[in-house]
């Protein structure tokens, strides 16, 4: 049997769990992902699990927030003042907004404080600085 190598595209199942058991993402009620291995698409813990595997094989890897959406920077908290906001805009605390930035890529960013005359942005990714534990099968190799 061929094993999974950098180039190949590949679709697996998947399950993604914190390090308190809940779930954070599962390809299980949909159909498995697809990608291909060095392409930079999925995060380099998973993929590089996924290098040497057969069809058919599962196994449980835990990647570190280093090689998975990388630490928690604290200077990525925004403090804006309320007044730079839409004007028809009511934040609400966990609530996940687009900002656009001067480059014009868009940013999401969640709302985790805020005044009567400010609100606080946490522009991480929601996973960072966790390290995360994958199950992973791989379903096939659909293509080298």
């Amino acid at each position: 049997m061929s094993q999974a190598k950098l180039g190949d595209t590949v679709r697996v199942h998947y399950t993604g769990k914190l390090d308190d058991g809940s779930v954070f993402d599962t390809s299980l009620d949909r159909e498995p992902l697809e990608f291909t291995i060095g392409d930079g698409q999925i995060i380099p813990g998973f993929e590089n699990a996924v290098v040497g595997m057969e069809p058919g094989e599962k196994k449980t890897v835990r990647v570190p927030a280093e090689e998975a959406f990388g630490p928690y920077y604290e200077e990525m908290i925004l403090e804006i003042g309320r007044d730079q906001m839409p004007p028809d805009l009511q934040p609400e605390i966990g609530q996940k907004l687009e900002v656009r930035q001067a480059d014009g890529q868009v940013l999401i960013v969640k709302v985790i404080e805020i005044t009567d005359t400010t609100v606080k942005l946490d522009a991480n990714h929601p996973l960072a600085g966790k390290d995360l534990t994958f199950e992973i099968e791989l379903v096939e190799i659909v293509g080298q």
